[in-house]
């Protein structure tokens, strides 16, 4: 399917059953798999064979969905995950162990924030945060002899900044160490970080792939295109044999496009076991297979409220990428010229009183921790998602008091207007 088209892609890729075999997948919806031969199961944990023998590492449903994402982002294998958060984990612990050094964008989803400066700092690994607007010269002064991989989001959630990939790409070449994106508000209908860069790219699915807010879930797509093999020191895990697994070397035995992904599979999956279920492989499926359509719908119609936003006198600022005179205007013009997302970020006169007032008074826009879903919903990050962080690490992440995160769905735009326009008289 690599010749076709993405729209395409997102429901025909992945799976192409053969004669008499289901049209939809199957969900493989088992814990084990059954062999003839201890033989046989053997080849399996001695990675010497392909196949299935427990879910808890891989399931046939999960691998056809993770294929068709794969085919979306142009990389050459993927992986599923239980969630985002377990995608990011992953995408940075297969590479780096205690005593390394990452250096990540500060305007990152506020969970993410919290998973790499608390949670694996404990773990021992180190996080430099730098301004996705920084210099390549203030970028470079951010690495260090024992930095992994630089991080950063397509589109920041809920700042929105837009990450210039290939600025970062360019410098974490430079230092020989990859570059991470999470494409998930941009998905890969509007953006593929792969084409400008990205080694590795990583997703909730939870969002707008799936669509719906049935199923949890995240995912991570190798490019296949990064060289582990020239920097054997820096990442040993992926150059040397791994004890566990007989001494077998990933590069060595799955190549530059399989040796990522077979690693965090052998090894983090089968330890953490933070495995997507079949079940929920299914529902994500079904929502790629409208992603397409529904992301289009998604950004005219965030853009139309942007619009009206910036026209009410009661509205303090609005950010949205697509806006043009947003100061991301031109680089989501680069990166993104068929659209950016359905998310936009605004504040109100009045501050966090305000804001709370007027989302209790919204009738269609829900309130809820969600985001990038077919109904729209909205969040005030500094008293939800962000938390946690105090006044200096939330203008860090572009977050001040007032900022109203609103997803837009794909209803009428006329009624979501009319619905802020009385939820702001309310105030």
């Amino acid at each position: 399917m690599s010749d076709f088209r993405i729209e395409t892609k997102c429901v025909q890729s992945g799976y192409t059953p053969k004669n008499g075999e289901p049209r939809q997948i199957p969900i493989y919806q088992s814990t084990t798999f059954k062999y003839d031969s201890s033989e046989e199961m053997g080849k399996l944990f001695d990675l010497e064979a392909s196949g299935y023998f427990y879910t808890r590492l891989q399931n046939p449903t999960n691998d056809y969905v993770a294929a068709k994402i794969c085919e979306m982002e142009g990389g050459s294998a993927a992986m599923l995950t239980s969630s985002g958060q377990a995608a990011a984990f992953f995408s940075i612990f297969n590479l780096a162990s205690c005593g390394d050094h990452i250096v990540s964008s500060s305007t990152i989803y506020g969970g993410t924030y919290n998973l790499f400066a608390v949670t694996m700092k404990r773990m021992g690994i180190e996080f430099t945060f730098v301004s996705p607007e920084c210099t390549e010269e203030e970028l470079n002064a951010a690495f260090r002899e024992n930095t992994k991989a630089v991080f950063g989001e397509t589109i920041a959630n809920p700042a929105l900044t837009v990450f210039d990939i290939e600025k970062f790409a360019k410098v974490a070449h430079a230092h020989g160490v990859p570059l991470i994106v999470d494409n998930t508000f941009a998905t890969p209908v509007n953006c593929r970080p792969i084409e400008w860069g990205a080694d590795i790219v990583m997703h909730s699915t939870t969002k707008y792939m799936d669509g719906h807010g049935c199923s949890v879930g995240g995912c991570i797509v190798d490019s296949g295109k990064f060289d582990w093999t020239k920097y054997p020191e820096k990442f040993p895990g992926l150059c040397t044999p791994d004890e566990s697994y007989h001494g077998v070397t990933y590069t060595e035995r799955f190549g530059l496009e399989g040796a990522f992904i077979t690693k965090a599979t052998a090894q983090l999956m089968r330890d953490f076991g933070a495995i997507q279920s079949p079940q929920h492989a299914y529902y994500l499926n079904l929502g790629l297979e409208s992603l397409h359509v529904r992301m289009a719908r998604h950004c005219e119609n965030a853009l139309t409220i942007a619009k009206f936003l910036k026209s009410d006198e009661r509205i303090a600022w609005v950010t949205y990428p697509g806006l043009e005179d947003d100061r991301n205007y031109e680089l989501a013009k680069k990166y993104l010229p068929n659209g950016t997302c359905g998310v936009i970020s605004f504040g109100i006169k009045g501050g966090r009183v305000a804001c709370e007032k007027f989302m209790n008074s919204l009738k269609i826009a829900a309130i809820q921790t969600h985001v990038a879903d077919v109904r729209t919903c909205c969040l005030h990050p500094a008293n939800a998602t962000h938390r946690q962080m105090n006044d200096d690490e939330l203008l860090a992440c572009g977050i001040t008091p007032d900022l109203v995160r609103y997803s837009c769905g794909i209803e009428n735009v006329q009624d979501l207007i009319d619905d802020i326009k009385q939820a702001l008289d309310n105030i």
